[in-house]
């Protein structure tokens, strides 16, 4: 199994930093290489869900804490973690609802949409991680 992942002490002082969701897009398309993901779709869809959770966890979860990118061992899956620092579940909202300037939202049904599974799971010292795997074939 091919593994990158950011662990909290190898994270930017500046867990606030967008550079962190480029970061990891990258990250993920290198490991994509790595097991010859040459469907363009799969690499958009990881892409998109990568940058999403990232920028999800730097706008809304007060800060990235941990991010990993693996594929499974039969090369089936790529399995994402993202850990930030706030114990709010992710939102989906769908219309702009009485309030349109309240931000955010609009992702998170991506994500679902995109990924065979999606779990959160509020850490025991705080924070949250959400686990997405999206099938690769």
């Amino acid at each position: 199994m091919t593994e990158h992942s950011y662990s909290p002490g190898a994270l930017p002082a500046d867990r606030h930093d967008p550079q962190l969701a480029t970061d990891a897009r990258r990250t993920v398309m290198r490991l994509l290489d790595e097991v010859h993901c040459d469907t363009e779709r799969v690499r958009a869809d990881a892409g998109l869900v990568v940058a999403e959770l990232v920028s999800n966890a730097l706008r809304h979860g007060g800060g990235l804490s941990a991010f990993g990118a693996e594929v499974t061992p039969d090369g089936s899956a790529l399995r994402l973690q993202v850990h930030d620092m706030s114990e709010a579940r992710p939102v989906s909202r769908r219309t702009l609802g009485f309030d349109p300037e309240r931000p955010g939202g609009f992702g998170w049904p991506i994500v679902e949409h995109l990924a065979s599974s999606v779990e959160v799971e509020m850490l025991p010292r705080g924070g949250k991680r959400i686990v997405v795997i999206l099938a690769l074939r």
